[in-house]
């Protein structure tokens, strides 16, 4: 197909050689010739056919027939023919081991993990250093797992875009980047001439828009000057939107396919004729896939020219106005033995590539790379569902959102490519909840302040109904405070889960009013003593934090009986009991002078509220639970009202402790 061929792989198949000269038909030169040319597509028709009337007996006829219309169903993503191809050659002996590489990369790309790894291992007894073998068993290895447990990347395929052709390298520009360019081979003309070299039309740009509420219109075809009866593709947009630079394929009848860079202008909104960019002065070196820096500073491209790593690599050129420097390879650390292709450079440090040279899933797999403040890349496949057995490349982003498109064949049984979306999903994490007063009920404007590992310093004011909400980090240490006029802080710390997920904290604040005594809620004695009871402990722990929290004030803890025994009895007992609760405070690092102990015994029965009335529905807000009162319940209510009258509570006594 066309983007494996002029396009994306934009270079030539090396030509074999063999001894096999007088062996040779005219229909076996002119395969071989369409194949020196670039023509793969009508080179693996012919070898085709050549093959199937070839006797079984000419073993090395057959086995180089064989390897040759491999390698031409591999340039145009024929991957079932390619991969039948090469194992009938491997069936005939071909005496080239790489044919071994091939079978197992066909293998590779069709999703067959454990026959490719065997190919590789094979091919490794002939060359045991072999990177390309090594990195695809340790993506051959790896390619199930990323598969079973994929990214949390959405792909979607775009079918508004697609066709029954092949589009690929899809590039959005605009301010707003609401306008994506990518290359087709679809065409309304019925008699549109079908390329020797692909078996499709010749690639144009088509252009999709977004409408006003962001959808993406159907695709038109660019009538600019830009496009020619010749293929056009992966285009690259300086900043400004003005410039153009992509790569272009004439194709010479008599001579090599090749591809060269090419620059287009962009007025009165039409894209001009294209002009050849001078990155290298001869017309041998092939060149495509550019891409420019954010920053306009630097040209992306992809060669094979002369001192490389192997098949094709990532080069750059500094832009000096509208000539370029000299071709700087990018390094091992990007560049391996197979090919690296379609550059993508999202800003400074940050770089895209598509490769089959690096471990991956098969075929072309995306990778990202990041370079450090030394200049090393750190290089990671993008796995699934970014990646896929078949060929994943040509990426693009809307400026930082982790969102755009990509183009792959996978799904596509000719082999075609075609566009997908993708966008990494945006989890959010909040902490809400509602500030109540001691009883329960809502406290309007009070004020929350969280302050983060993060560098977060908010303050939120709390809606009338109490409730507030703040949106938080992934796995950050927060500390949270409630506040209100009239009533004590209270503090609260929270660690967010690192798992990339939604999430919502639920966290109520409960704060203690300063003007009236508060009820410790769950503070247990043993019958008729002052020893507190292990269930206690909760509850007087966070006494302790309410005291933290609040480091300025004293109080008193009131203990009170109910009506049952003498006075002096209750009183000395509620003593004894408020006693030791300020012990065990104070046992746990409260300073002595911020408490006191009081005992009031039966003397100050307990006068109900509206949470109370809400609970029990003898009692009416501003009752009284005295004992006169309490005899005129039932005996079942009198054992509640005396329940509520034994209780423990504190009142703040001053608000300035160590102040001055």
């Amino acid at each position: 197909m066309t983007l494996r061929t002029i396009i994306s792989y934009i270079f030539l198949l090396t030509v074999l050689t063999g001894g096999l000269s007088s062996c040779k038909t005219a229909k076996l030169a002119d395969a071989e010739e369409k194949q020196r040319i670039g023509e793969y597509f009508e080179a693996a028709a012919i070898y085709r056919k050549i093959y199937a009337k070839t006797s079984a007996k000419k073993r090395d006829l057959r086995g180089y027939i064989a390897f040759r219309m491999a390698e031409c169903n591999r340039l145009i993503n024929n991957t079932p023919r390619a991969t039948s191809a090469y194992l009938n050659a491997v069936r005939y002996n071909y005496p080239d081991s790489v044919v071994y590489l091939r079978a197992a990369q066909m293998a590779h790309k069709s999703g067959r993990y454990a026959d490719a790894i065997k190919s590789y291992e094979e091919y490794l007894t002939y060359k045991p250093d072999d990177q390309l073998a090594l990195n695809g068993i340790a993506g051959a290895e790896q390619a199930p797992d990323w598969r079973k447990n994929p990214t949390k990347y959405l792909v979607k395929r775009m079918d508004k875009f697609n066709s029954r052709r092949s589009e690929f390298s899809p590039m959005l520009y605009g301010s707003m980047y609401d306008q994506l360019l990518f290359a087709s081979s679809r065409s309304k003309d019925k008699d549109a001439k079908i390329s020797a070299i692909t078996g499709l039309n010749n690639n144009n740009f088509f252009l999709v828009k977004q409408d006003e509420k962001g959808d993406w219109l159907a695709p038109e075809e660019l009538t600019d000057p830009v496009n020619t009866e010749f293929d056009e593709g992966t285009p690259s947009f300086s900043a400004d939107g003005s410039t153009m630079y992509y790569t272009y394929c004439a194709q010479d009848p008599e001579g090599n396919r090749t591809s060269e860079i090419y620059v287009s202008n962009r007025s009165s909104a039409s894209w001009g004729k294209g002009t050849r960019a001078s990155i290298v002065k001869d017309s041998v070196t092939a060149l495509g896939h550019p891409a420019i820096s954010p920053d306009g500073k630097y040209l992306y491209y992809v060669s094979d020219a002369v001192g490389g790593h192997g098949g094709k690599d990532i080069f750059r050129s500094r832009l000096i106005g509208s000539d370029f420097g000299p071709m700087e390879n990018l390094g091992p650390e990007i560049n391996t033995p197979g090919d690296e292709l379609f550059p993508y450079v999202k800003d400074s440090v940050t770089l895209y590539f598509a490769s089959n040279g690096h471990p991956g899933m098969g075929g072309l797999d995306l990778f990202k790379a990041t370079q450090d403040s030394t200049g090393r890349w750190t290089v990671e496949n993008m796995k699934a569902p970014i990646n896929s057995m078949a060929d994943d490349f040509g990426i693009t982003f809307a400026g930082n959102k982790e969102q755009g498109f990509f183009s792959s064949n996978r799904n596509d049984a000719r082999g075609n490519d075609h566009i997908y979306s993708f966008e990494y999903p945006t989890f959010k994490v909040f902490i809400e909840g509602i500030v109540f007063d001691a009883d329960e009920y809502p406290i309007e404007d009070a004020t929350i302040r969280i302050v983060g590992r993060d560098g977060l310093n908010e303050k939120a004011i709390a809606k009338k109904d109490g409730t507030y909400k703040i949106e938080l980090e992934r796995d950050i240490s927060y500390v949270m405070m409630a506040s209100a006029r009239g009533y004590l802080n209270q503090n609260f710390e929270l660690k967010t889960d690192p798992e990339e997920k939604n999430e919502t904290y639920i966290v109520d604040f409960f704060l203690s009013p300063i003007s009236k005594p508060v009820v410790i809620e769950n503070i247990f004695y043993d019958f008729d003593k002052a020893t507190l009871r292990p269930e206690s402990k909760e509850a007087l722990d966070e006494m302790i934090k309410m005291l933290n929290d609040n480091p300025n004030v004293t109080i008193e803890l009131g203990a009170h009986t109910d009506r049952k025994g003498t006075d002096e009895y209750n009183e000395r007992l509620a003593q004894r009991r408020a006693q030791s609760v300020v012990d065990y405070l104070i046992a746990n690092g409260i300073q002595t002078d911020r408490l006191e102990a009081k005992g009031y015994g039966e003397s100050m029965p307990k006068v109900i509220n509206k949470k109370m009335a809400k609970e029990f529905d003898f009692l009416k807000e501003e009752d009284i639970l005295t004992e006169e009162f309490i005899l005129t319940l039932t005996p079942e209510q009198q054992e509640t009202a005396d329940q509520i009258n034994r209780r423990t509570e504190f009142k703040v006594l001053r608000t300035n402790y160590n102040l001055f």
